[in-house]
């Protein structure tokens, strides 16, 4: 087995982000169970996920459980969330949402978590560096 330090990297930072941009162009199926907007208080020093339930209607566009309208992909849609996640880290915003038993899962689909958990990684670096977080 070759160690670890002999590995010799691949790709530099401008081609691992010219990848990163590429993926997140892909179709994903929309999670039926609902979405997140993910965002940062500073001032509390918090990652915060406000969970909002959709349906997906037969041309796979996320509706308006209330209207059956489909929601804006652009616009802001006034709604009311279902409940928001907290944490200081990643890790404990993941716990959170996928490991407190008292309250079912928000999530349908294992790439939409995957997907979560990126960008929860995402916006913990953003509070730790004081740069802008904006949600992929």
């Amino acid at each position: 087995m070759t160690p670890v330090t002999d590995c010799q990297p691949t790709a530099n930072a401008a081609e691992l982000l010219a990848l990163d941009h590429q993926l997140s162009k892909r179709y994903i199926e929309l999670d039926p169970s609902g979405y997140f907007l993910i965002y940062l208080d500073r001032g509390q020093g918090l990652i915060c996920a406000k969970h909002f339930t959709n349906v997906i209607n037969d041309k796979g566009l996320a509706c308006d459980p209330a209207t059956g309208k489909p929601l804006p992909t652009r616009a802001k849609a006034e709604r009311s969330h279902t409940q928001i996640y907290t944490g200081r880290t990643a890790k404990e915003l993941c716990m959170a949402l996928f490991e407190n038993k008292s309250v079912p899962c928000p999530l349908t689909y294992l790439d939409h978590a995957a997907y979560l958990g990126r960008e929860f990684v995402r916006a913990e670096i953003a509070l730790i560096s004081g740069k802008a977080y904006v949600q992929d």
